[in-house]
């Protein structure tokens, strides 16, 4: 059996098309005019937000090791790095750039695949689209088919893989990548099957380093994504995967999360199905995902930690496993890693008042917070119980929820459950405050004449010109 060609019949309307198919179907049927307003509207959202991520984490130390890496040996080509101004072969800016934009916990999330789209679909099309001389509008078409088959596969496998212990970003990238790149780089269908059943060979990465640590877990982004754009080069020379890459019984679904989805998973990808992009969730807290709504809940008391007894919390299981009773230093943070993926230490931040954003993770990274276990901030993280309730994940699929009991000194409690915490598509971030996060983020790395600059061109992004006119603008 082999893929069909871009000239056979397409087999979508079939009731049993495969997974595999369908999504070829989808990659090769969406064009520049499948571009909607609201679908136009949420990639620049989306891009907005990664942009900022991308200029601000271009500073920190693990970010600036990548480039530093990605220099040593890289290719040359005309794929621009943000902020530094390198030119380089698209692959090789993907890394570096798709590092930057996942390098610090603030980059935007989707909850139904439990991942983090952004970092993976924005610095793939933007510098393959360089590369090839795309137009704005053809790379914002690769991307939200990017941001499609990446977060429409992941949502199948959520949230299993997140409890398992795997980390979807770095997996799920290597498919949206491949998608991308197979888009512009005009691969035939058959190519585009190789190269997303190549991708499945690049799919790895777990959530260890939040409870042992690493810089690595900032590198998952680009190490997906790269995985993804070699997939679909490989595809191009010749190199074949196996057919049944997601359904076969060693394909990704039976191995990684231990079940065979059946014919129905291809309604994923069904022509009707409403744009997953339009779910973009920006994220207004720099910490796990998982720990947004906790912090909703608890912010009204922010201030208040001297008249807080204890903290009794519901949690999801899929969530548990990174920021919960399964996170070995959710109590004992050593590290930024650990505080970024510690629960009980977030809503120490919150109730205390220091709040989650920017500075305090940049505080508790140059250990300008007393994180001792006689501090302020441990003593009561301490008072923080969980327990894990996975009623929550069948109740609430494809949501992050919180269910909160706080306890007073003087005896009295009260009860508070958040179901869609800020910056998701119910409960979305206005366009101001998302403005806001991109002057906090950028605020000395670019003058504040080129921050206006960057807001407007993201707000005018689309049109026939070649997207070199917009990456230029990302060299410092």
């Amino acid at each position: 059996m082999a893929y069909m060609s871009a000239s056979s019949t397409r087999i979508s309307s079939d009731p049993s098309a495969t997974l595999e198919e369908s999504i070829l179907d989808f990659i090769h049927g969406f064009t520049v005019e499948d571009l909607t307003e609201a679908a136009r509207s949420a990639a620049k959202r989306l891009m907005q937000d990664q942009i900022a991520n991308q200029l601000a984490c271009s500073q920190l130390p693990w970010s600036i090791r990548t480039l530093e890496f990605v220099r040593s040996q890289m290719r040359p080509g005309v794929a621009t790095v943000t902020v530094h101004g390198d030119k380089m072969s698209a692959i090789d800016a993907t890394m570096v750039n798709a590092t930057f934009g996942h390098a610090f916990e603030y980059d935007d999330a989707h909850r139904e695949s439990a991942s983090h789209p952004g970092s993976c679909v924005v610095s793939a099309a933007l510098a393959l689209g360089e590369e090839v001389g795309a137009t704005i509008d053809e790379v914002l078409a690769a991307m939200v088919v990017g941001y499609e088959v990446y977060t429409r596969i992941g949502s199948i496998a959520a949230p299993e893989l997140l409890a398992r212990g795997y980390h979807p970003h770095c997996m799920l990238s290597n498919f949206g990548a491949a998608a991308i790149a197979a888009r512009l780089l005009q691969l035939s269908r058959e190519q585009t099957g190789h190269a997303l059943a190549i991708a499945m060979s690049h799919a790895s990465g777990t959530t260890e380093y939040t409870s042992s640590g690493g810089s690595i877990k900032r590198v998952h982004s680009g190490l997906g994504t790269t995985g993804g754009i070699r997939a679909a080069q490989m595809a191009k020379h010749g190199i074949t995967g196996p057919i049944f890459y997601l359904t076969g019984s060693k394909g990704f679904y039976r191995t990684f999360i231990g079940t065979e989805v059946g014919d129905e998973a291809a309604d994923w990808f069904r022509p009707a199905r409403p744009l997953e992009i339009a779910k973009v969730w920006i994220k207004p807290y720099l910490c796990c995902g998982c720990i947004h709504g906790y912090i909703d809940a608890v912010s009204p008391f922010a201030g208040r930690a001297a008249e807080v007894e204890r903290l009794d919390l519901r949690i999801q299981r899929s969530a548990n496993v990174p920021v919960g009773t399964k996170n070995a230093n959710a109590y004992t943070p050593r590290m930024i890693e650990h505080v970024q993926y510690s629960l009980p230490v977030q809503l120490a931040f919150t109730l205390i008042g220091l709040g989650n954003g920017y500075q305090v993770h940049l505080d508790a990274k140059e250990d300008r917070l007393d994180l001792s276990g006689e501090g302020e901030i441990l003593r009561l993280a301490r008072r923080v119980h969980m327990v894990e309730d996975a009623q929550l994940d069948l109740q609430y699929p494809g949501k992050f929820v919180a269910d909160v009991t706080v306890t007073f000194r003087d005896g009295s409690s009260e009860r508070v459950f958040i179901e869609d915490s800020t910056g998701t598509v119910e409960n979305p971030m206005s366009q101001d405050r998302l403005d806001g996060k991109f002057r906090e983020l950028v605020d000395g790395v670019i003058s504040p004449e080129k921050t206006e600059v960057l807001l407007k061109a993201i707000r005018d992004f689309g049109g026939d010109e070649q997207v070199a006119t917009f990456t230029n603008l990302l060299a410092q």
